[in-house]
């Protein structure tokens, strides 16, 4: 790829303490380049959650390389990942996550604060517009839809302007049309931004939807030498 902004090469993490002990990632190789939105698919227990935290920088394999944005994760300290998180990943998670004691401004300012960002609500203020969230920017999550929330948490997980968005089943505690609506805005929201989009999902439709898809069977890629182009409906 012309220009990779991840790069895997033989991935492997095992999760659990002795004989419970379980190896999840096997041998994981590939590349994802700026820009490009991919569709991180598979079968429940094929991995892919366990890939997303590991490209989240939330679990740390035991062997392999990580490369994001040019810095090798693997070995990194979690204080030095959670600031690199901060500044090139954003996460939007099934469940939405918002703080339910703090409004939705005061939720999408969190991650601005903690990066020491210029003005932190004002930017705040702006990204729930971004999100056609303006008028409910002092609602707290209690009194937001299910489809508030998430708009939400995409607000929260751009604010930091990240060179990279990963959305973990974003549509997964949706009904069909907010469902149909926040996937819109989040592609709407990567095309204006040019951000890379990781995008796990089981359906595969949707991941049909991005530039490619990348499969994961028993924590190993399926067809691996196809993982550079496009696949078909029938592979994802």
């Amino acid at each position: 790829m012309a220009d990779p902004i991840i790069e895997l090469s033989k991935i492997d993490l095992s999760l659990g303490r002795g004989q419970a002990r379980v190896h999840i990632l096997k041998e994981i190789s590939f590349s994802i380049e700026k820009g490009e939105a991919v569709g991180l698919t598979g079968p429940s227990g094929s991995g892919k959650s366990t890939l997303l935290m590991t490209l989240a920088g939330l679990e740390q394999p035991d062997s392999g390389s990580l490369k994001i944005a040019g810095a090798e994760l693997s070995g990194m300290s979690e204080d030095d990942l959670a600031r690199f998180r901060g500044s090139h990943i954003g996460i939007v998670f099934q469940s939405f996550h918002l703080i339910p004691t703090m409004t939705a401004l005061e939720n999408v300012a969190i991650p601005l604060e903690l990066a020491g960002k210029p003005d932190p609500f004002g930017k705040a203020a702006q990204e729930l517009a971004a999100v056609g969230l303006a008028a409910r920017a002092g609602h707290y999550p209690a009194q937001l839809s299910g489809g508030e929330q998430q708009r939400v948490a995409i607000a929260r997980a751009l604010a930091p302007d990240p060179e990279i968005l990963i959305a973990d089943e974003p549509t997964g505690n949706l009904d069909d049309e907010n469902g149909a609506a926040i996937i819109k805005l989040i592609f709407d929201l990567r095309k204006k931004r040019g951000a890379t989009l990781i995008l796990v999902t089981h359906d595969n439709d949707l991941a049909a939807r991005c530039d490619r898809t990348i499969r994961i069977r028993s924590g190993r890629l399926d067809h691996p030498g196809q993982v550079s182009a496009m696949t078909t409906a029938s592979e994802s």
